[in-house]
């Protein structure tokens, strides 16, 4: 009896430990998978918090305009402008009675002489004589010469360094501390001095400025979305870069306007009232940029990779692994070549081959750069009704493009109708606007998440770039409108063929930059499925609404 419970015992034992390994190796089986899944959904939900972090305050989007309306202005009005204006009131020109313009109107001296001084060829250097129209161009090449450099260093550390917001203010307070001296030396020789600092200034702080945005709009997005839930980003940050555009064209209003009241208040020293105009102008450049870099939020410009095991250059040259953005570039430089070469071109014909009052100059100016605020608010709307994407909006730029420079160059030997003249201002102001906005769109859609910085500063330094050409080419023929219109009409056409026939696309590109993700019917039931709505879902339907 002893020997049998002794016997069964041993059998209970065995069969109970048998058990007790079946469930621990059943156990064993199960908690990989079921450790795997929980620490996916930690992990997702510790970044749903760092975004949810990031999302914009309602200060830091104002002062995101604020930029807007200091910075636009820089490139559209003080560089092409105000500077060629200063450099000729250094050793002005002698201005020739009334003659006829090429279209056989007969132009009075006081509405020649401004025009006369900023195409008459008066500065030497050894055997070669420049305008100071010419002078800027030159200047403003060499400003990008020095800046291109400083994107490969500068987009590592934009990206992946905890200095953003000193990059960012550095470059400000650079540039707007080179408007203050231009009228203290009796000299132009100096000016390409200040106008390649104030270039490689602007390049910096409009990269900064512009990888902003991604951020804003990652904030309030998400980091990754699929495919249905992107015209949710699509319509963010259209929003933000329109009224960005907004703002800058009402700033650069401001300026015009006060140009024009110092250059007609203050006739006998104009070079003194240029002077104050571009000290203004620095001082509104530093006090708004300032305060826009201390608005942001630290934790919104720290990117969460580390880059110290690769190369300063290999963000930089990352931009060419994504065909969508090489693409996006090309198309940035054609649309800001196109637009500066039609405003430059048409302005010169104005005042040089128009002979209108210098009055009408201003409404021309005011035209251009208040028209947008009505007309691009108003293209938001009209883009959701119609489902139209970036480059959609992009396409319908470039046609206004072709329509401006097409009639121009048509009736470039009639005499322009004053009313005529100011609604193909507005159209073109209309078109210069579109193909900003959403050209910086479009980039950033394909813009890996933590290489924002890289990608920026290849947009501003390739925009300023077409700008700079065509601002080059209008000044080379001041008096021959057929060639800036011809040469703009010819690079709005290869725009549009670009963009229809390059395979861009915001979805496409974000696809390959990561921001869209492809959901995988086969992982509906996942627990990662249910992490990513909670990852996407939430900021798209809270955050979306209060931007609205």
């Amino acid at each position: 009896m002893a020997e049998t419970t002794s016997i069964d015992d041993m059998e209970a034992k065995q069969g109970s430990s048998a058990d007790s390994m079946m469930i621990e190796e059943s156990k064993d089986m199960e908690t990989p998978d079921v450790q795997n899944a929980a620490m996916k959904i930690e992990r997702a939900r510790g970044a749903y918090r760092d975004y949810e972090d990031h999302k914009p305050s309602k200060l830091e989007i104002w002062s995101w305009y604020l930029y807007g309306l200091c910075s636009y202005f820089v490139l559209t009005i003080l560089v092409p402008v105000v500077f060629p204006l200063i450099i000729s009131q250094i050793h002005p020109s002698p201005v020739r009675g009334s003659d006829k313009s090429s279209i056989g109107l007969v132009c009075e001296p006081h509405q020649m002489e401004l025009y006369e001084k900023v195409t008459r060829r008066s500065i030497s250097v050894k055997n070669l004589h420049f305008s100071p129209l010419e002078w800027t161009s030159i200047s403003w090449v060499a400003g990008l010469i020095l800046s291109s450099p400083l994107i490969p260093l500068i987009s590592t550390h934009l990206d992946y360094s905890h200095n953003q917001q000193l990059i960012a203010g550095a470059a400000t307070g650079i540039g707007s501390l080179f408007f203050l001296p231009v009228g203290f030396f009796n000299t132009t020789l100096i000016f390409p001095l200040y106008i390649t600092a104030i270039v490689a200034a602007y390049v910096v702080a409009s990269a900064s400025h512009t990888r902003h945005l991604g951020l804003m709009v990652r904030g309030f997005t998400g980091a990754a979305l699929h495919k249905s839930q992107f015209p949710a980003r699509r319509g963010v940050s259209s929003w933000f870069s329109l009224y960005s555009t907004v703002f800058g064209c009402l700033g650069s209003a401001v300026m015009s306007a006060f140009t024009y009241h110092m250059l007609t208040k203050h006739a006998g020293e104009r070079l003194v009232s240029l002077w104050v105009v571009s000290i203004f102008s620095g001082v509104k450049w530093l006090l708004l940029g300032i305060f826009h870099v201390i608005s942001i939020k630290p934790g919104a410009v720290t990117a969460p990779m580390d880059s110290s095991s690769k190369p300063y250059y290999y963000y930089f040259l990352s931009l060419f692994k994504y065909p969508h953005a090489v693409g996006t570039l090309a198309v940035v430089f054609l649309s800001s070549f196109t637009t500066m070469s039609i405003f430059t071109g048409g302005l010169l014909h104005l005042v040089g081959q128009q002979c209108l009052e210098p009055i009408f100059i201003l409404y021309f100016f005011l035209t251009y750069f208040i028209f947008p605020s009505f007309s691009l608010p108003l293209s938001q709307p009209l883009q959701q009704l119609i489902k139209a994407d970036s480059v959609k909006m992009q396409l319908a730029g470039f046609f206004l493009a072709v329509v401006t420079s097409g009639v121009g160059y048509h009736f470039k030997e009639n005499k322009w109708e004053k009313q005529h003249i100011l609604v193909f201002a507005g159209i073109h102001s209309t078109c210069t606007g579109l193909l900003h906005a959403f050209g910086r769109v479009l980039l950033l859609d394909c813009s890996p998440h933590g290489r924002e910085g890289a990608f920026s500063m290849w947009f501003s330094w390739v925009k300023t770039l077409g700008t700079c050409a065509g601002f080059a080419l209008a000044s080379a023929f001041p008096g021959n409108i057929s060639a800036s219109f011809r040469i703009a009409f010819c690079t709005a056409v290869i725009g549009i063929f670009t963009l229809i026939f390059g395979n861009i696309s915001d979805v496409g590109g974000a696809k390959a930059a990561g921001v869209v993700v492809h959901q995988d019917s086969s992982d509906k039931g996942s627990p990662l499925d249910t992490t990513s709505s909670i990852i996407i879902k939430q900021p798209l339907h809270h955050d979306h609404h209060q931007t609205t």
